[in-house]
């Protein structure tokens, strides 16, 4: 396996993306979500560089310092899934370790599901399975009132930005992250292309392809997922299981809200390389 240099950009699927890769070993790709970048992997990169893993981790599409198409519709998870081939075809990687939060999770389980040629395991951080749960109960549809504001295009982008962000402050009380996400979206277009992240990816029915049932997850699969989330629930990721014919584990993080990579670094790693080395 090739060694990565600590910063690269790549040409995949007609976007220019930034992205760390580093070490030397088997892949690992990871996959951030929204608000994030890479740099959500910070701590796990050095961790997986550490025991002997290749760390691919891009600037999701969109987001940090990767391409932005204009169109909602290229913000779809089929798209994204795409992005992840193609950049794997262009670093001549044939299967890897893929990891992802938030989003990054989503775009993960689809790879797992519709691409397992490429797939040598998956975790999946925060979010379960596309649809696992069925229909939202009250506690999903409360963790998820937000996402209505979103689908209001213009309106949701004034309304995060009024009075020093007080509105997006709020929503991320809980992250750790919040003033170097306020800085990379002070560029009114980097926060639209954020925000097209969700408006291209519901309702749920828009996971499912050609209106058929996802294919389930033949890889082995870790699912993590914290109490502290005020956005998903722990139904979601547990159902998951009945979606994975692979290997399936799951572990409940006690200490840890939904940035559970950057609030429990140290376990996080420690439980992906369990995974990855099984």
């Amino acid at each position: 396996m090739t060694t990565g240099s600590d910063s690269r950009r790549v040409e995949a699927n007609g976007l220019t993306f930034h992205m760390t890769d580093v070490g030397e070993g088997p892949p690992v790709v990871l996959l951030h979500g929204f608000p994030d970048t890479s740099d959500l992997w910070r701590n796990q990169i050095a961790a997986l560089v550490d025991a002997g893993y290749r760390c691919i981790a891009p600037d999701m599409r969109g987001r940090g310092r990767t391409g932005r198409p204009d169109s909602v519709a290229d913000y779809s998870l089929t798209n994204m899934v795409a992005d992840f081939t193609g950049i794997m075809d262009e670093l001549g990687i044939e299967k890897a370790h893929i990891v992802g939060h938030d989003w990054g999770a989503g775009v993960a389980w689809l790879v797992a599901s519709l691409r397992p040629e490429r797939t040598e395991s998956l975790t999946a951080i925060s979010v379960g399975f596309p649809g696992a749960a069925g229909p939202p109960d009250l506690e999903a549809l409360q963790k998820s009132w937000y996402r209505i504001l979103i689908l209001f295009e213009g309106i949701a982008e004034d309304a995060m930005r009024r009075e020093d962000w007080r509105l997006f402050r709020e929503l991320l009380r809980k992250g750790s992250d919040i003033d170097s996400y306020i800085e990379d979206m002070s560029d009114p277009e980097s926060l639209t292309a954020g925000l097209n992240w969700y408006r291209a990816n519901l309702p749920v029915e828009s996971f499912i392809r050609d209106g058929r049932e996802l294919p389930p997850v033949a890889a082995p699969t870790l699912g993590i997922w914290s109490t502290g989330d005020d956005y998903l629930t722990e139904k979601a990721m547990k159902a998951s299981e009945g979606k994975v014919t692979g290997t399936w584990r799951y572990e409940r993080v006690e200490s840890a809200g939904h940035w559970i990579p950057l609030d429990e670094p140290e376990l996080v790693s420690r439980l992906i390389l369990e995974h990855i080395s099984a």
